[in-house]
C-alpha cells in the first residue's frame, strides 16, 4: 500500500487558538481527522506527526525517506531558519510536497525565504487548512502516475 507522511513543526498544536486571524480555527487535530479520513478513502497508509523539535523533524524526514512514498511538510517557522530541515529534505528521495496554512509572501519580510522550497517538489500556501487536502490530493495524483 502507498504510504504519506504529514510531519507538522513548532507551534502548529496551538492551531485553533494561535492567530486564527492568520491561521485559521481548525484545530491540528481536526486537520489529522479531516486527512486520515481522505487518506483512507484513497487507500493510502497515512502518518501524521507534530512536533516542536527540530531534530525530531530530522529524524522523521530521515523515516519517511525509508517508509514511505510521499512527504508533506509544515515546517512553520523551520522553513524560514532551518539548513538541517534542507539537507535532510534534500537527501529524502521521495515526493516532497511543502504547505503552510498562510501566504508567506504576504506577511513579514523574514518569512519571504525558504530553506525547503528548493529541496522539493512544489509547495502549496495559503489556503489554511484546506491546504493540506490539497497536497494529499497532489500527492496521490503524482504516485499514481508514477506506479
Amino acid at each position: 500500500m502507498t504510504a504519506i507522511h504529514i510531519l507538522n513543526g513548532p507551534n502548529l498544536n496551538l492551531l485553533g487558538q494561535r492567530e486564527p486571524d492568520i491561521y485559521g480555527t481548525d484545530t491540528l487535530d481536526a486537520i489529522k481527522t479531516a486527512c486520515a479520513a481522505h487518506a483512507k478513502a484513497n487507500k493510502i497508509d497515512l502518518l501524521f506527526d507534530q512536533t516542536n523539535s527540530e531534530g525530531e523533524l530530522v529524524d522523521w524526514i530521515q523515516r519517511a525517506s525509508a517508509d514511505a512514498d510521499a512527504l508533506i511538510i509544515n515546517a512553520a517557522a523551520y522553513t524560514h531558519t532551518s539548513v538541517a530541515l534542507h539537507d535532510a529534505l534534500k537527501a529524502a528521495d521521495l515526493f516532497k510536497v511543502e504547505i503552510h496554512l498562510s501566504n508567506p509572501h504576504a506577511r513579514e519580510e523574514f518569512r519571504h525565504t525558504s530553506y525547503l522550497s528548493a529541496v522539493v517538489d512544489g509547495v502549496i500556501a495559503g489556503f489554511g487548512s484546506a491546504g493540506y487536502r490539497l497536497a494529499l490530493d497532489v500527492a496521490i495524483s503524482k504516485l499514481r502516475s508514477d506506479g
